[in-house]
């Protein structure tokens, strides 16, 4: 048995501890997602100065993580321009109120949650995607940063790291968005300003399981897991928080190094 089915084996005997249900709704169609990326690509690419940088990187297929920092509300606009695949993200409900928007956020396969479900319900949401083995979009921050200076970026929530660890072959990119606040500031902009120029770049992407084996990441050997399997519950949900929060910085790391300001 080499090292990484060894590392996948012993993670795959603590699954009771992190493994997180897929939810039951069916992922949103996206017929018109194409159409949109055809002909409305070609009429916007002309009109917006912007940059992406380590585009390759992003896997075209199989479950994914693109994770980057939040500073307005074009980022997921952003973010998906830059995948070249479909990229599905979890949307507030309150997205979905108005005709037009719902029919964008639909059409383009973002998912409705309800606040009132929990953080729960947006992990079993995450889930699905990933279970389907497509693309998902996230803000590790949680939210859109409204600090006036710099850095803006927030600190990172660790759900990015549970979903990360319960689809441990599905890769995470880091992703730096550089601009997009002078586009559309938050509580500020009601309309993007397109002459603004913005960047997109994408890092080298890692699985949770190449993650947790090596010296720099989790540190994690077979043997090391395999008696954590063996402890007292409380040692176990200790020990997979100290990952979570560990991947979780780095992976925030990543992201100020590739220039997320």
């Amino acid at each position: 048995m080499s090292d990484g089915e060894a590392i996948e084996e012993a993670w795959g005997a603590l699954r009771p501890h992190w493994a997180i249900e897929p939810s039951s709704h069916p992922l949103p169609s996206t017929p018109v997602y194409a159409g949109l990326r055809m002909f409305l690509s070609p009429l916007l690419r002309p009109l917006l100065r912007w940059k992406i940088t380590g585009a390759e990187r992003i896997p075209r297929s199989g479950a994914t993580i693109l994770a980057a920092n939040h500073l307005s509300h074009i980022d997921p606009i952003a973010v998906i321009a830059a995948a070249r695949r479909t990229t599905h993200y979890l949307a507030k409900d309150g997205h979905f109120s108005n005709p037009l928007t719902s029919f964008l956020m639909r059409a383009t396969g973002q998912i409705e949650t309800h606040r009132e479900a929990g953080g729960s319900d947006a992990l079993a949401s995450a889930a699905s995607i990933l279970d389907h083995g497509k693309a998902l979009g996230i803000f590790p921050e949680g939210t859109r940063s409204k600090r006036q200076e710099p850095p803006f970026m927030l600190p990172g929530k660790t759900g990015v790291a549970r979903l990360a660890a319960a689809y441990p072959d599905a890769v995470v990119v880091p992703m730096a968005l550089v601009g997009t606040r002078n586009i559309m500031r938050p509580q500020h902009d009601k309309w993007p300003r397109l002459h603004r120029t913005f960047g997109v770049n994408a890092g080298a992407g890692v699985t949770w399981h190449d993650w947790l084996s090596s010296p720099s990441g989790g540190g994690m050997t077979p043997a090391s897991l395999t008696t954590l399997a063996e402890s007292e519950d409380h040692e176990i949900r200790a020990e997979l928080s100290r990952l979570f929060r560990k991947f979780t910085d780095q992976l925030m790391a990543s992201m100020a190094a590739l220039g997320a300001p």
